[in-house]
């Protein structure tokens, strides 16, 4: 199981560095989703003020006091980690003629979370989305309705190409999921089974899959995720969900083939592992993403 979670952690990690392009009175601006969060490019913000040198428009922006009490403020309440004797040290000097900040000596002096300074192809400085609005409004006020009215137009876009892809995966796992039970009827379950002992068997078999694919039963997931709604396989990615679609199928096979529980999980598996491997190094699905 530990080459497959290696796997799903590399799945996982690149998911999370999905990069958007939203276009705000004639600029590009990149979007990147980091750990979860929305961030906005500030260069391309700042490109919008001084085209030659955005990263100048940025260092200005990061002299003032309000700035950096803004930020500071920001990173107390998301990040526990952020360095407090440092960020006092800035918000001291900020405001003086002499003073001067770079987003890369303020994310490495604070251990700030807010910020992200990028290298090499499509780098620059992002922010986390409400630090971008502010940065924006800084700007220009009417750039930052602009930039606000185009990113919430690509969530929703994103929101929705999202529901559809689940639901037609979803979809295709029900259909399967019928021809899965109907194998699992005619070889698994004895005759004159109660409702009770034929559920435990389908509950049972759910696991073997779980376990082939996810590496965790559907029980130990609701305890480690108590304060969730939904199951494992709401939260499953598309790909698992097509993978998962696949393993129904071919445990119905397996099971018409008189294969044991144990053989079946294995075999299971290793498919889950070859399709997920084929999935991700797809490069026609990652133009998708």
């Amino acid at each position: 199981m530990h080459n497959y979670q290696v796997l799903c952690n590399y799945y996982l990690n690149n998911m999370n560095k999905k990069t958007s392009i939203i276009k705000v009175k004639s600029i590009d601006i990149h979007a990147s989703l980091q750990n979860e969060e929305d961030y906005i490019s500030l260069t391309n913000i700042a490109a919008f003020k001084n085209p030659n040198e955005p990263k100048d428009v940025i260092k200005n922006w990061l002299r003032n006091r309000s700035t950096i009490e803004f930020l500071g403020l920001w990173e107390k309440i998301n990040n526990p980690q952020f360095k407090g004797v440092e960020f006092d040290s800035f918000l001291y000097e900020a405001g003086s003629n002499s003073f001067s900040l770079s987003p890369s000596k303020w994310i490495e002096s604070t251990n700030a979370i807010g910020l992200i300074s990028k290298q090499g192809r499509g780098g620059g400085t992002y922010a986390q989305k409400d630090i971008a609005f502010e940065f924006a409004s800084w700007i220009s006020a009417e750039f930052k309705l602009y930039l606000i009215k185009e990113f919430q137009r690509l969530k929703e876009e994103e929101s929705n190409r999202h529901k559809l892809d689940w639901n037609l995966q979803r979809t295709l796992a029900k259909v399967n999921y019928t021809i899965h039970t109907d194998a699992i009827k005619e070889k698994l379950i004895p005759a004159k089974l109660t409702k009770t002992q034929t559920s435990l068997v389908y509950a049972t078999e759910a696991d073997l899959l779980n376990m082939a694919l996810f590496g965790i039963t559907a029980a130990d997931w609701r305890q480690q995720n108590h304060d969730t709604k939904g199951n494992m396989r709401d939260f499953a990615t598309l790909e698992q969900l097509v993978v998962l679609s696949n393993l129904e199928s071919l445990n119905a096979v397996l099971i018409h083939q008189g294969l044991s529980q144990t053989e079946r999980l294995q075999q299971l598996n290793q498919i889950a592992i070859t399709q997920m491997t084929s999935l991700v190094n797809n490069s026609t699905l990652k133009k998708l993403k």
